[in-house]
């Protein structure tokens, strides 16, 4: 074999499905990347990648010969990294997306602690609420709250989450407090992520329809939307730790709150995941193993 040059940008275009992706990835340029992939093409004789504007794809034989050559990467990479177990100096840009309180206020710490270690290591965390595209955004992992509908992502479980009713003491003056779910729909309710709230009605989880007249899907924008009086806030009970501790909010409806949805951590299901955000992940799960939600 005349060379194994290509071999590792290959995988990683196949594993992100695209020649950017795959150069942020690796922490070097799109045309470095495209350059090899096209030079291990003309050594092999056969194209790889069916190439569009849009699309990045393996061909037939682009397929056969990632299956062989991702266990190649994989093997070098373990051998690398053993090599150096004993002294591991962490490098390049590790990339997360996060969004909502939780992630300002406890995932990025984290991080920082996480970052603080290894001197040379950059970290990318964009806070945006938006639903990336790890492959095509360069993302390394995400964490994201609730339901998980992208099948073709691993995901690790961070916390659970469950959730708290609260409202302003002026509200409650006003308006009079709730003592049943169902009387919600006579009051404003601060709508975050969806307008229909679970409850544990019974032992059973019931929905209940809210409306009102302020909307976000920011949570500390929900948080100061209910301490200025505009309507009851439902949402994760760490969001409302301070608050209710300082009497800016108080809980409602204890006996009814749900249990909530969780954090995850998801990421690219591949094999060739860069040493630092194995590590960045095994921490943040560790980190938050005896997570309490309410303290």
């Amino acid at each position: 074999m005349d060379s194994f040059d290509g071999i590792i940008e290959f995988v990683a275009v196949a594993e992100a499905r695209g020649f950017s992706a795959a150069a942020q990835q690796l922490g070097c340029s799109t045309s470095h990347v495209s350059r090899q992939v096209s030079r291990l093409e003309k050594r092999l004789g056969s194209v790889l990648f069916a190439r569009s504007t849009r699309l990045v794809a393996l061909t037939e034989s682009g397929t056969a010969y990632y299956q062989q050559a991702k266990d190649l990467v994989v093997g070098l990479q373990q051998a690398n990294e053993q090599l150096n177990e004993q002294r591991i100096n962490l490098s390049g840009t590790l990339r997360v997306s996060a969004a909502g309180g939780f992630a300002e206020h406890f995932v990025a710490p984290a991080l920082m602690t996480f970052a603080s270690q290894y001197p040379e290591l950059s970290v990318d965390l964009d806070l945006n609420s938006r639903l990336v595209n790890l492959a095509e955004d360069g993302i390394d992992f995400a964490v994201r709250y609730g339901e998980l509908n992208d099948s073709n992502l691993v995901a690790r479980k961070l916390i659970s989450r469950p959730l708290m009713a609260v409202a302003s003491k002026e509200y409650l003056q006003q308006f009079g407090t709730p003592t049943h779910p169902l009387h919600l729909k006579n009051h404003n309710c601060i709508v975050a992520n969806n307008n229909a709230w679970k409850f544990n009605l019974d032992g059973k989880k019931e929905m209940v329809r809210v409306k009102g007249k302020w909307r976000s899907n920011n949570a500390n924008v929900v948080l100061a939307a209910c301490q200025k009086g505009l309507g009851i806030a439902y949402m994760p009970k760490s969001t409302f730790k301070v608050a209710v501790k300082n009497e800016q909010v108080i809980p409602i409806l204890e006996p009814f709150w749900g249990e909530g949805s969780s954090s995850w951590i998801v990421y690219q299901n591949k094999h060739f995941m860069p040493l630092r955000a194995r590590l960045a992940i095994d921490f943040l799960v560790q980190h938050f193993e005896n997570w309490d939600e309410a303290h």
